[in-house]
């Protein structure tokens, strides 16, 4: 068998990894370096019931809690039930996790809308760096993975109705038995993001191009505490988790006045009472008062944090902060079940880029590593069940070849994914205003950000209908922000990340998941 994988953080390194020693011939794509990836960013931790005060059924109400109606439940079980092995072979991988001490058991924190404290860390705050490292050596030291990096996709190959391989920027088809999407978010959708510039949404665009569903594309959690300073450094949740409260102007500790758990409230409700206190400031930054964890647990606890913060020139130890809200992780993506599947046979899907339900409206803090990790698992586990005799379900080895080699076959191929493409996107039929990511971002900021009108969200629809580029990752940007706003149109409540000032509270009729595929896609 050969598998593509595209992507190359902890969904896409553990996909290829366990998709090679299953015997798989394995090619993993990445447009950047290796490293390159939302999993080297991400700072607080890994969420698993691991400890003996702690349980599979309380992390499963926490994320439904925090999903705010909208989680499959039978994603969030798999997802927590399974979570603590899938950590367990993270350290059987090589993955350092902090401990409590020398000779002690794995180290612990808590964050926001947990009911215990389940928080497992790396370096203190450089979680994702450390899983990132232990993952590219083991993807390294396996002789069935080849790497191709500084290699963007550009389409998905589909026949059939069948996805049997990939078209990458240059050109090139590489054709495979399944192809395994971990692309991470889109997070460049907007002008403030913790998000790297990769975070393009490639994947999830590529496969609404090629006629995948999509699932809840109007729900992109924005983070609470970006630091106010170019870049929009994150400042990790587990900092409020340590005690660190958010003041406003007066100095006023203004959370506790909004909801019962003040600073450690679910990701949504601190984002949008920050966007509300700093609209009565003038659209001055909030600040985070981490004075009182005193210097030294600073450097220790969060080193990277720490060292950032004093790079731009602030003493944390000494005055607080300022801070403002960052688009950080998008809930919604293409529609897969539980096993990674998507609509299209022979494509599956996991990581950021996917969207199992699991998260609901609001994804709950330090789910998202655990997700990446339990759901490549379980697609790797689903595309090797295929059956190998199935004919139109697995690409025999003979047509592999064809669709990698010159010749007619590969012209064969190019065409038909050009024609999975929206009639409005052929060159003599698109728009004729030209756009640029930056007047891309501002425009999704102002409309489709922490907090939503139906006004704003038909300006912003507008404008972007009028919009065409020729650049691969704007184009990519382009197609999502359509999806996005669209979605956010089209859901009228406000339910956990999706916040609509003309519809101010959730409505019961409404608490449900929306699939949506491209207008005129094959059916699959």
């Amino acid at each position: 068998m050969r598998v593509i994988v595209v992507g190359s953080g902890l969904a896409g390194l553990l996909a290829a990894t366990e998709s090679a020693e299953r015997g798989a011939e394995v090619l993993l794509v990445t447009k950047g370096a290796l490293a390159e990836a939302n999993t080297t960013h991400a700072q607080g931790g890994i969420a698993a019931a691991l400890f003996p005060d702690d349980s599979v059924a309380a992390h499963v109400a926490d994320t439904v809690a925090a999903g705010a109606g909208l989680c499959d439940l039978t994603a969030v079980e798999v997802l927590c039930a399974e979570g603590p092995d899938r950590v367990r072979e993270l350290v059987a991988r090589g993955v350092r996790f902090d401990r409590a001490g020398r000779g002690a058991g794995l180290a612990r924190g808590l964050e926001a809308a947990h009911s215990a404290a389940r928080i497992l860390h790396a370096g203190g705050d450089a979680t994702g760096a450390e899983i990132e490292r232990a993952l590219i050596t083991a993807v390294r030291a396996e002789p069935r993975v080849t790497v191709r990096e500084h290699a963007a996709l550009a389409e998905l190959v589909v026949e059939d109705g069948r996805v049997v391989g990939v078209e990458l920027a240059t050109g090139e088809i590489e054709g495979a038995d399944a192809v395994v999407l971990a692309t991470g978010g889109a997070g460049q959708l907007y002008s403030h993001t913790t998000n790297p510039r990769v975070a393009t949404g490639d994947g999830v665009a590529v496969a609404w191009r090629a006629g995948a569903e999509l699932a809840d594309a109007e729900f992109y959690q924005f983070h609470p505490t970006a630091l106010a300073a170019p870049g929009s450094f994150l400042i990790s949740e587990a900092v409020r988790g340590e005690g660190a409260v958010l003041r406003n102007a007066r100095g006023e500790r203004f959370m506790l006045d909004v909801h019962p758990d003040a600073e450690l409230a679910p990701r949504d409700v601190v984002a949008r009472g920050i966007a509300t206190e700093m609209a009565a400031q003038g659209g001055a930054p909030v600040v985070l008062d981490a004075t009182a964890l005193g210097a030294s647990a600073l450097a220790r606890r969060f080193p990277t944090i720490d060292a950032h913060v004093r790079a731009a020139g602030l003493d944390w130890a000494r005055e607080p902060i300022p801070v403002t809200p960052a688009a950080h992780y998008w809930m919604g993506g293409i529609a897969t079940d539980a096993s990674g599947r998507t609509s299209l046979p022979g494509l599956w899907a996991a990581g950021e880029c996917a969207s199992t339900g699991v998260h609901g409206a609001n994804r709950l803090a330090s789910n998202s590593l655990l997700e990446a990790a339990v759901f490549a698992h379980r697609a790797v586990a689903d595309l090797f069940a295929t059956p190998a005799g199935d004919a139109g379900r697995v690409a025999t080895k003979e047509r592999i070849e064809t669709l990698s080699s010159p010749g007619e076959g590969l012209v064969s191929v190019r065409s038909a994914a050009r024609e999975l493409l929206d009639p409005a996107d052929t060159v003599a039929e698109r728009p004729t205003q030209p756009t640029g990511r930056r007047q891309l971002q501002e425009l999704m900021w102002a409309y489709a950000g922490v907090q939503r009108s139906g006004e704003g969200l038909r300006h912003a629809a507008s404008v972007l209908s009028s919009w065409r580029t020729d650049d691969l990752e704007d184009r990519n940007l382009l197609d999502l922000a359509r999806v996005v706003v669209d979605s956010a149109l089209a859901r009228e409540e406000s339910r956990g990340a999706h916040y609509r000032t003309d519809f101010p509270t959730p409505r019961p009729e409404l608490a449900e998941r929306r699939r949506r595929a491209r207008e005129g896609a094959p059916a699959c």
